[in-house]
């Protein structure tokens, strides 16, 4: 996979040199020089490929291990006769394949939504003359017009502004309105990039001009597109399957040859036996797997619909109680994701009414175009009382960066000024005190408003000063050049307000062992206020200026030890969610704009808000219908509750599976015929695989849903070895004892194994569904029913004249009571083995192959 990477700072290249370079001119390019430059560099279109056809991706499914394993079994079972599992395990397949078919094409809806984000239309110079002409038609040195209201159609730098405010909320998290100038920037950060307008944006007011410097893919929105498109390493859910599949192949294998090469040495090698090393085969396989694992997930989802929670692909339910790091944006989920008005301070820093209502009559009267911070104003302090009369106002301009208005109270007039501190300072010559008396602004006085200023933007807090000036009855109007010789009383300051749930929530995660950590295009000052003020536990800081320093080896050893990340670009967020996956952790990514699309996409479990982009929650594998980590937490619970139920029947399936196949070949070697006709193999698996339906409905210990949970193959292998060989030792007493001591023929010992054997296997499902003593843990009521009700009908085929189509036989009641024994005992030998066989796994180079390590190693491999 090809990591796309962040186009080049061109806003640091003053507008002249942009020109000469580009061979372009502030009037635009000729018509003929555009057309050469479009030949060259191709339409301004994000340019992402077409999608595989549904046979491509349906082939890729096919040739997973435990895919093939499953149509292998099918094929066997046709070829046996038995038409009916061979249905059911082609209509399972089938059913799974679909359901990753459309989960894939839900995905792929992040890309169309990339898509429709893109302007259709623009004003462009061409020959001289503003023409409207189709974005994708522009190309690099093209000069364009933009106004309020319109999108940005490629990455340009401002040659001209006249009051051009943009939202770039999406891009870059900044959530206050963006100025753009034609100075030239000193900054390589995207957030700080004050002459750079981006594709995907929008211009809110004002007009502008811009040069374009980059179209299509060379974008900042083509490399998000790029990196949405991009095929990621596998996810935890698809890593477990693929190791699991990849254990049951060599568990077969050795099975299969051992069993072929003893009967041809012992008794050559015939039809018949050749089919008992098939079915033997298709018993190891759990053909129920693909329908245990959807109707697990199926299940889990509804329950974390009902938690406000909505899973659009199913497995990612897995990946979240797997999940040990989340990396958030703070806003939205840590803040309100709304601009408040903090507090109203005069110039000792302590609370002045006289700046709240000033600021207040500001906001009220003046024209123009109203910020949010006027919104903010006016949501949190009453109106002006009818006392006070409107004469005139001077709006907001970026040149000036204040607005004033001119308004009188009892017949007398004054001008209010709001605006940038430092800028407003500036047209100041004195200060009033709380008391209301006015002294002169001396050195010592502005040094201290300096240090006021720097403290709260430390605080992560925006600043708007207040000032004032009386004027005489004679002033009707105001003009930018009256706002001299003014009061200056003091600054309201905004913030996006922490969300008071915000603490308790991300104590839950990290409780359950998820580590939180923040990724944010905000700076510094802002994410480490917001950490203090909602006491979060974070270590280590890092800026987009260190990310960009450091290679990618660098950064996987330094992520895991800084839990801030401030000033990021998307794709330095792409970046730190795979260092994170290549260290070994299972991610989530919380995000809601344009911006955060990289990362999500490049998380084993992407997240969204309801109110996100369209292209964040088309991205998202799972939507909060409620920005709060409160319920991604319980999100997470039921993810490890899903997870937990599905390696119930991992682990029974396997150990079980392979016990009974092992003794059946270890029986073969000595027996002078086969222990179980390939028929009844089926049978016995068929029925196992039945009375574990209702796995999806059982409950999960307490223990499990504390801590991540993933998948361990090397641990399932270890339970496998400890479990299946424990049931082989007791099936091999049974063959003992029916071939010893009540010395039966061939009929009476294949239905007495079968019975012993299908009742060890189904009443197991009580001792290892838990990993306490099973009489202190009550299974669900539908897995009792289907494990019960399973075990009644296998003994109803092998007891009762049903069975003898399959070559069962009636049995003695002495003989049934032996089977009744040997079960009871084993079960009490596998509640003792169970805490160890649960802990163990195989430190061989057997598990070792096919660890996590081994997988993160490819997928680092792939990454690179």
């Amino acid at each position: 996979m090809s990591v796309p990477t962040r186009p080049h700072p061109f806003w640091t290249e003053p507008v002249e040199t942009a020109i000469q370079a580009l061979a372009s001119r502030p009037t635009g390019l000729h018509t003929g020089e555009a057309a050469e430059r479009l030949a060259k560099d191709g339409p301004n279109l994000i340019g992402i490929s077409g999608h595989p056809s549904l046979l491509v991706k349906a082939l890729r499914r096919v040739g997973e291990p435990m895919t093939a394993i499953l149509l292998l079994s099918a094929a066997v079972s046709g070829t046996a006769g038995d038409w009916q599992s061979f249905f059911i395990i082609v209509l399972i397949v089938a059913l799974s394949i679909a359901l990753d078919l459309y989960q894939e094409r839900e995905a792929e809806r992040a890309i169309d939504a990339l898509k429709k984000s893109v302007a259709v239309t623009a004003t462009v110079l061409r020959d001289g003359r503003p023409i409207e002409m189709p974005v994708k038609d522009i190309v690099r040195g093209d000069v364009v017009k933009l106004r309020a209201g319109d999108l940005v159609p490629a990455d340009g730098i401002v040659i001209a502004s006249r009051n051009a405010l943009t939202n770039e909320a999406s891009l870059t998290g900044e959530p206050y309105p963006c100025e753009k100038c034609a100075a030239t920037c000193a900054s390589v950060l995207i957030a700080e990039a004050h002459n750079a307008l981006f594709a995907g944006t929008s211009v809110v007011s004002g007009e502008a001009t811009m040069l374009v410097m980059a179209t299509g893919r060379a974008t900042m929105f083509g490399a998000i597109a790029a990196s949405v498109e991009a095929r990621e390493p596998m996810t935890a859910f698809e890593r477990g399957v693929h190791r699991l599949g990849t254990l049951i192949l060599r568990l077969t294998a050795f099975l299969v040859l051992f069993v072929l090469l003893t009967q041809l040495v012992l008794h050559g090698l015939s039809l018949e036996s050749f089919m008992f090393a098939v079915a033997l085969a298709v018993g190891l396989t759990p053909e129920l797997l693909p329908m245990i694992m959807t109707v697990t997930l199926a299940r889990g989802a509804l329950r974390m619909a009902k938690q406000k929670v909505v899973v659009k692909r199913l497995s990612a339910i897995h990946d979240l109680g797997a999940m040990n790091v989340l990396c958030t944006d703070k806003t939205g989920t840590l803040t309100e994701a709304k601009i408040a008005l903090v507090e109203s301070i005069g110039i000792d820093g302590s609370h002045s009414e006289a700046v709240a209502k000033l600021i207040r009559l500001n906001s009220q009267f003046a024209s123009g175009v109203r910020s949010n911070l006027d919104d903010a104003v006016i949501a949190a302090l009453p109106p002006a009382d009818a006392s006070w009369t409107f004469l005139d106002d001077a709006p907001f301009d970026f040149e000036r960066r204040r607005s004033s208005v001119l308004v009188a109270h009892d017949g007398k007039p004054q001008i209010i000024a709001k605006g940038a501190p430092e800028m407003l300072l500036a047209r100041c010559s004195q200060v009033e005190l709380a008391d209301g008396t006015v002294h002169p602004l001396d050195a010592a006085r502005r040094s201290e408003l300096d240090r006021l200023f720097e403290a709260k933007a430390h605080q992560g807090l925006r600043l708007l000063g207040v000032a004032r000036r009386d004027v005489g009855p004679e002033c009707t109007t105001t003009r930018p050049e009256n706002e001299t010789d003014l009061t200056f009383v003091g600054c309201a300051s905004f913030l996006d307000p922490p969300k008071s749930s915000a603490t308790a929530a991300v104590a839950k995660l990290r409780g359950a062992g998820v580590a939180v950590k923040i990724i944010s295009g905000d700076a510094a000052p802002v994410v480490l206020n917001l950490v203090k003020q909602l006491d979060l536990p974070a270590q280590g800081i890092m800026s987009g200026e260190d990310l960009d320093g450091i290679s990618e080896v660098a950064l996987i050893e330094k992520v895991s030890s800084n839990d801030l990340f401030v000033r990021v670009s998307p794709e330095q967020k792409g970046r730190i969610v795979r260092a994170l996956r290549m260290r070994g952790f299972t991610v989530g990514f919380l995000g809601d704009g344009i911006n955060d699309a990289t990362a999500i996409h490049a998380a084993d479990v992407g997240l969204s808000v309801e109110g996100g982009t369209d292209v964040a929650r088309d991205a998202a594998d799972i939507i909060l219908l409620q920005p709060d980590l409160g319920v991604l937490a319980d999100g997470v619970a039921e993810g490890r509750r899903t997870y937990a139920n599905i390696m119930k029947y991992v682990r029974m399936g396997t150990s079980s599976n392979f016990g009974n196949m092992l003794s059946m070949a270890l029986a073969s070697l000595i027996l002078p015929f086969l222990p179980l006709m390939p028929l009844q193999i089926l049978i016995n698996n068929l029925l196992y695989d039945l009375s574990e339906i209702g796995i999806p409905f059982d409950s999960a210990d307490d223990t499990t849903l504390s801590r991540p949970q993933t998948w361990d193959v090397g641990s399932v292998l270890g339970f496998t070895l400890i479990m299946g060989p424990l049931s082989s030792l007791f099936d091999l007493g049974t063959f003992l004892m029916l071939s010893q001591v009540f010395k039966v023929d061939a009929d009476v010992f294949r239905t007495a194994w079968f019975v012993e054997s299908i009742a060890t296997q189904i009443l197991v499902i009580f001792i290892i569904r838990t990993a306490k003593p099973f009489w202190t843990s009550r299974p669900n009521g539908v897995l009792a029913a289907s494990s019960i009700g399973a075990l009644a009908v296998a003994m109803a085929v092998a007891l009762s004249p049903l069975g003898h189509f399959a070559g069962f036989v009636p049995l003695p009641g002495t003989i049934l009571a032996a089977i009744a024994g040997i079960t009871v005992a084993y079960l009490a030998a596998a509640e003792t083995l169970k805490p160890y066989a649960l802990r163990w796994a195989p430190k061989n180079f057997w598990a070792m192959s096919i660890s996590k390590k081994a997988d993160v190693g490819r997928s680092y491999l792939h990454f690179k």
